[in-house]
């Protein structure tokens, strides 16, 4: 939309506010926005990483690549690339400029979550199933593959006396979710016993570590800027940590220290949640519950709820905020579908011209005496030609909110040959996370009394036929399946 048909008090909320859109192709499982914001990755059921335009809500692109649901999806820098990693043990690069494969890895085991370098794309860190995390190097046709600590690392005195107990159970340690920070200098890691650790990507050693809960941790995620921290365990706490500047030559491991800034919690129903993601500017934490169809955001500086975003019937997973505007998307569990909360913006339709004015109601007009005189064609000929020689910008994107990432200049190219995606007009729902598509008549509430009379008569005669009483009985076995 024209930023300049928007209302200026709409475009300075930063919270999303209703439920305004929906998207469908395939039952999705995962989902990502772009760095520039302009394509969603959704991975689905079925394997399939399907490519959506946001400004269309239409399928940019489809990549056939796994056999297994995704599960996670990670962007280059320059949005070219992007990473998809699945349940069958493959992480596969793709390359959206013609869609093809760059590499296909196989790991050892299910794949919790894959990251790619933010500066290097052709490195990537993987946390499996009941494995060591990885660091995974695709520069060449052969990947090499480095495994990474999950024991922590604990201080000089606790080591020297450490027992074998606790020294098996450090090595039983294993990481649930790993992460690059902004600058790619190190991975935070998080383990199955609660502790968070950061490795130094060049050596893949630990520099530090901190019990952050008892529980399991589930994800991590990191603001644009890579100032804070947002953890999600599963002990029904949302932790927010503040990162000091890893990059800074004065900073020092040895005194660092991470306070927990702030725990969101429901203290009332004592919800459980799935995912958890900071807004574009990083004022704003938002996180999916469990078996709740309800979305909860939470303002970082003081550590209050802000909003509850009220979703569809169904409860919601992953959860992605947009990374330059107030535009929140999240994953149906049962359906698969994407939805969308965003601002309502009402069109204001008076910067058009000086003298458009708005009303509220029908009002007396009164025309101009010269206002509808018949102008010689000569002179609207001239008007016309004189329109014709201005230059009309279609290229320019118009800038939204300033954000700490700077996009490159790839742009996806647009196929115009892509096959049409599952369309929410062309499937019904026959159960929990099951579709089949309709019948060639169904919808159509068009048709008027006398055509659906006719239509009725036709199906009389059509069941005197045995052939078509055989088809019309199997249609009826198939829908009460």
């Amino acid at each position: 939309m024209n930023l300049s048909l928007v209302d200026p008090f709409v475009l300075a909320q930063d919270c999303p506010e209703a439920l305004t859109g929906r998207l469908r192709s395939g039952h999705s499982t995962s989902i990502r926005f772009s760095h520039r914001g302009d394509l969603l990755a959704s991975g689905r059921l079925d394997g399939i990483v399907v490519i959506f335009d946001i400004e269309t809500n239409g399928v940019a692109r489809k990549l056939r690549g796994h056999t297994r649901q995704v599960q996670s999806l990670s962007w280059s820098a320059d949005d070219r690339y992007i990473l998809s990693a699945s349940q069958d043990w493959k992480c596969v690069l793709w390359d959206l400029k013609d869609g093809s494969r760059v590499r296909t890895v196989r790991l050892e085991s299910p794949i919790f979550i894959a990251e790619l370098h933010p500066k290097n794309h052709l490195l990537f860190v993987a946390a499996l199933f009941e494995e060591q995390p990885l660091l995974v190097d695709i520069s060449s046709e052969i990947p090499q593959k480095l495994a990474l600590p999950s024991a922590p690392l604990r201080p000089q005195i606790e080591r020297d006396n450490a027992t074998e107990k606790q020294a098996a159970q450090d090595a039983k340690q294993t990481s649930t979710v790993t992460v690059f920070t902004p600058s790619g200098d190190y991975i935070i890691s998080g383990t199955n016993k609660g502790w968070m650790n950061i490795i130094d990507t060049s050596t893949r050693q630990v520099q530090y570590s901190t019990r952050v809960t008892s529980h399991l941790i589930i994800y991590i995620r990191t603001t644009s800027s890579g100032s804070h921290i947002v953890v999600n365990s599963s002990d029904r706490i949302i932790r927010t940590f503040n990162l000091p500047d890893l990059a800074d030559p004065s900073h020092s491991f040895d005194t660092m220290r991470l306070e927990v800034e702030h725990k969101f919690q429901d203290v009332v129903n004592r919800l459980s949640w799935n995912h958890v993601s900071f807004s574009s500017t990083g004022e704003y934490v938002t996180a999916s519950t469990w078996m709740n169809h309800d979305i909860y955001v939470w303002e970082r500086g003081h550590g209050s709820l802000v909003k509850i975003l009220e979703g569809p019937k169904e409860e919601l997973s992953v959860v992605e905020w947009h990374p330059h505007r107030p535009f929140v998307a999240a994953v149906g569990v049962d359906s698969g579908r994407v939805y969308l909360w965003s601002i309502l913006t009402p069109q204001r339709w008076s910067a058009l011209a000086p003298d458009f004015v708005e009303v509220e109601e029908n009002v007396e007009y009164a025309e101009r005496e010269d206002e509808f005189d018949i102008q010689p064609i000569e002179e609207l000929h001239k008007r016309r030609l004189d329109l014709e020689d201005e230059d009309v910008d279609v290229l320019t994107v118009e800038p939204g909110k300033t954000a700490e990432f700077q996009p490159g200049e790839f742009r996806m190219p647009v196929l115009l040959d892509i096959e049409g995606s599952d369309s929410e007009d062309e499937v019904v729902a026959v159960g929990a996370g099951q579709f089949r598509r309709k019948s060639p008549g169904a919808g159509r509430d068009w048709m008027n009394d006398e055509t659906q009379a006719s239509g009725d008569e036709a199906r009389k005669a059509a069941t005197a036929n045995g052939s078509a009483s055989a088809r019309s009985n199997g249609t009826k076995r198939r829908r009460a399946e």
